[in-house]
């Protein structure tokens, strides 16, 4: 098995992980991006700020010593969430779901809520196998698909 990690996310790591949310069939799948996400500058410092606010946990999945992607608990409206993001080239090898798993043995708020499109299986299948469990539904304004669209809300105890 894949030698999986989780390393608290350094500035270093920005630039690798700001590829892996540019790509566009990723952009399309996670449907709820900020605006000015493919603005290299403004994600470096936005991001630079995240790393050093309490309220964000914030960890960068290594692989076999390469980045592969990252996972993050922060706060809105109140509630903890969590928000993961893998690179494209490892979709469907259940790294999401081990990375996932560690994280939530190493943040332990809870509730925690998780959110994906309403088409996005493979990311409902992560939250499902790691515990979660929908609770609803929500409409919002994709940016990435440039519509409202519909994302199902998670959440585990």
């Amino acid at each position: 098995m894949a030698d999986l990690q989780l390393r608290k996310t350094e500035i270093a790591d920005l630039e690798q992980l700001f590829q892996f949310q540019i790509d566009e069939e990723a952009v399309f799948m996670a449907g709820f991006m900020s605006k000015g996400y493919d603005d290299k500058n403004a994600y470096i410092e936005k991001y630079k700020k995240f790393l050093s606010d309490p309220t964000i946990n914030m960890r960068t999945i290594w692989l076999n010593e390469s980045i592969v992607g990252s996972v993050a608990k922060y706060e809105m409206d109140g509630h903890a969430e969590i928000t993961y993001w893998i690179d494209k080239k490892y979709w469907g090898q259940g790294i999401a779901t081990r990375a996932l798993n560690e994280f939530l043995n190493l943040e332990i708020t809870r509730p925690i809520f998780g959110h994906a499109a309403f088409d996005n299986a493979g990311s409902q299948r992560v939250l499902e196998k790691c515990g979660f469990v929908m609770t609803g539904t929500d409409r919002g304004f994709a940016l990435a698909r440039n519509q409202v669209i519909e994302e199902f809300v998670y959440k585990l105890m």
